[in-house]
């Protein structure tokens, strides 16, 4: 699990945007974006090509489930 410490320095490397943790993912809080990166054995693969573009309703339900503000 990725500590409170390690996510609070943590950001999208595509964007500069805040994350949220996720379950097993870090997603980007970026709207445009909406980028997922995920986490194995609690290290975040935070490579772009890599990370997940999630759809515009997965990314909103995500946002509200950790009270960010969608805009």
């Amino acid at each position: 699990m990725i500590n409170q410490e390690l996510l609070d320095i943590l950001c999208c490397p595509q964007t500069k945007a805040d994350l949220v943790l996720d379950e097993n993912f870090l997603v980007s809080v970026d709207k445009v974006t909406r980028k997922r990166y995920r986490i194995e054995d609690d290290i975040p693969i935070m490579l772009i090509e890599e990370a997940e573009t999630l759809s515009i309703e997965e990314w909103q339900e995500i946002m509200k489930k950790h009270g960010k503000i969608i805009e």
